[in-house]
């Protein structure tokens, strides 16, 4: 790509952004659960979308929350329950979920082994966004 400043042309070097590690974000819930944000306003700055690998034990579950953001998430190992207004699903290893900004959704891991997961929000999650029930 070339640019012009004033009447010199010079070149803008792209290259992509190496992410070394993620950071370790504390999570809401009634047990401990590992999340690791790859990309997000936490670890890359990026505040259009973010990437956090998570990972539950059995028995973990989060309050309800009616997020901003779209959210998919893509189970890698065990089961995810999604308890949303009238019903709820079970996410299997293989398999994805997308919810919309302003559902009201639940997520747990109700089955032995916990899970681990991608989440993927766009916008990126903030606190201030995930609208979490009191």
């Amino acid at each position: 790509m070339y640019l012009i400043q004033g009447a010199t042309p010079f070149r803008l070097e792209l290259m992509p952004t190496h992410i070394g590690q993620p950071t370790i974000i504390e999570a809401a819930g009634n047990l401990p659960k590992r999340i690791e944000e790859y990309v997000g306003r936490v670890n890359s700055g990026h505040a259009a979308v973010s990437v956090a690998r998570m990972v539950s034990p059995a028995g973990w579950q989060e309050p309800g929350q009616r997020p901003e953001f779209e959210e998919v998430t893509i189970v890698l190992r065990g089961a995810l329950q999604v308890e949303y207004d009238g019903g709820s699903l079970t996410v299997r290893a293989g398999e994805a979920v997308v919810t919309k900004p302003g559902e009201w959704v639940r997520y747990s891991t109700p089955e032995p082994g916990g899970a681990e997961y991608v989440a993927v929000c766009v916008p990126a999650f903030s606190p201030a966004t995930v609208r979490r029930d009191s």
